[in-house]
């Protein structure tokens, strides 16, 4: 008894939205800081041999590729519809953050991780460390300094840039439910980077007033576990995005609200939503419509109800709709609950 109709973008497939102002603006100021941070901490490295500088080195290194591999997805998430990818490929976006929490953890991670183990057994096995020698010894305190003026100058930008999206929430709470990565990524490295640089500064500061090695060596112990943390977090994220997320509560109610209020519609049935990406939801929904309807005014009522979601959320893409009808004392109306909808 039921008719598919299905409809995706007016006038057919559309472009996927390309990432916002915003977060390129982000990731290009973050992406020049880690650069510039990952020379001068390497230098400093290789002046004092400090294990904190050298995790902190590869850890800019890191966020630096990340912004690239960011940049990249970005591109790529924009190109047009083909018969192999009908929806586009804006999961590319998706893909990238995902890619962004394996480097943070192998590259940044477990490398300060092994760099700890190595400082501390040769600590306690009794080696002199080069930092206590070295004439240098001021150089990563200044670097830590510099850094974390750069990396705070970061964080602030990403922060600025995700005010009006964030609305009073934390970064964590922003990050669990934003659909675009790149912010969200970006702010979680800066995040990182700034704490790993205290690490850093606490572990190179107690190892030269303690003439004890062994603070180093814990410093780029924390930075480990800090990058870690931030990976499998990140990493959560990102793989719920590619698994298919809905859309949020507040578009979902924006959709549900104008099928049910588009004339011919008695109810829906069932709705489902899923982000295609960061700017695309697909939408499929079973409607109610009389049952003495013709074909032609139910072909009308799904023209319609059409426009009306496309109104009332820009964000939906491909849109399908099937027309049905309710048995009986089935039948609901406006207002009453419905514990059959589903998001």
């Amino acid at each position: 008894m039921s008719q598919a109709h299905a409809a995706q973008w007016p006038n057919g497939a559309k472009e996927p939205a390309n990432p916002t102002q915003g977060g390129r603006k982000a990731i290009i100021a973050a992406a020049s800081a880690n650069l510039a941070i990952a020379v001068t901490k390497a230098i400093a490295w290789a002046l004092t041999g400090a294990s904190s500088m050298l995790a902190e080195a590869i850890h800019s290194v890191a966020d630096t590729a990340n912004q690239v591999v960011l940049m990249v997805g970005g591109k790529e998430s924009h190109k047009e519809a083909d018969e192999d990818h009908p929806f586009g490929y804006e999961t590319a976006r998706y893909l990238s953050g995902f890619v962004v929490a394996i480097v943070i953890f192998t590259l940044g991670g477990l490398f300060a991780l092994y760099e700890a183990y190595h400082k501390i057994e040769a600590t306690l096995g009794g080696h002199r460390d080069e930092l206590l020698d070295s004439q240098w010894w001021w150089v990563p305190l200044a670097v830590v300094m510099i850094s974390l003026c750069a990396e705070g100058a970061s964080l602030r930008t990403a922060l600025k840039e995700s005010s009006q999206d964030r609305e009073g929430m934390t970064i964590l709470q922003y990050i669990r439910k934003a659909k675009a990565p790149e912010l969200p990524v970006v702010m979680l490295e800066d995040s990182a980077a700034v704490l790993g640089l205290i690490f850093a500064f606490l572990g190179v500061g107690l190892t030269l007033l303690t003439h004890n090695p062994i603070f180093d060596g814990i410093g780029s112990a924390c930075i480990g576990i800090l990058l870690v943390v931030v990976a499998r977090v990140l990493s959560r994220e990102m793989k719920s995005l590619l698994e298919g997320e809905s859309a949020t509560p507040e578009s979902r109610k924006a959709v549900h609200d104008a099928l049910i209020h588009s004339d011919g519609v008695d109810s829906v049935i069932y709705m489902k939503t899923v982000h295609l990406g960061p700017e695309t939801i697909l939408v499929a929904a079973k409607i109610a419509v009389d049952p003495t309807d013709s074909a032609f005014e139910v072909a009308r009522i799904i023209d319609n109800a059409e426009a009306s979601v496309r109104a009332a959320e820009p964000l939906v893409g491909p849109l399908f709709l099937e027309p049905d009808i309710r048995y009986g004392d089935k039948r609901i109306k406006d207002g009453e609950e419905r514990p059959e909808d589903q998001s």
